[in-house]
């Protein structure tokens, strides 16, 4: 891949990097300052604010699994081997990398794997 095209996917991914960890340190923030959870006086408030919570939590788990993701990523722009594919070794499409900057494999490997998940679960 050219130069020019590796420091474009090294922007893209450091600028998701950096808005992702923005966000999680709001999160902590908020989550840290909350303090409702002392002052519900109906049981069901309660649980209705324990639920919006964990939703929170799973959906900052897989910004957190993202964040390494995306630190892989830019290892691999360092290394060059950013935009080869770990199965067969050939080159991952800039469409393909467009979608999804942070994957390891290209689409037919990644269908292929997909088509064997399947089979596993039948």
């Amino acid at each position: 891949m050219k130069k020019e095209r590796l420091e474009y996917f090294r922007t893209l991914l450091n600028k998701k990097l950096e808005e992702l960890l923005a966000e999680a340190d709001k999160a902590v923030v908020g989550m840290s300052d909350s303090k409702e959870e002392d002052h519900f006086a109906d049981p069901t408030d309660r649980a209705s604010h324990e639920t919006d919570r964990n939703f929170l939590l799973r959906v900052k788990d897989r910004e957190r699994k993202l964040i390494a993701k995306i630190k892989e990523a830019i290892e691999r722009i360092d290394n060059g081997t950013y935009g080869l594919c770990e199965i067969c070794g050939e080159d991952i499409s800039e469409k393909r990398l467009e979608a999804r900057p942070v994957t390891t494999s290209c689409i037919e490997c990644k269908k292929e794997e997909e088509e064997q998940e399947k089979k596993q679960k039948v």
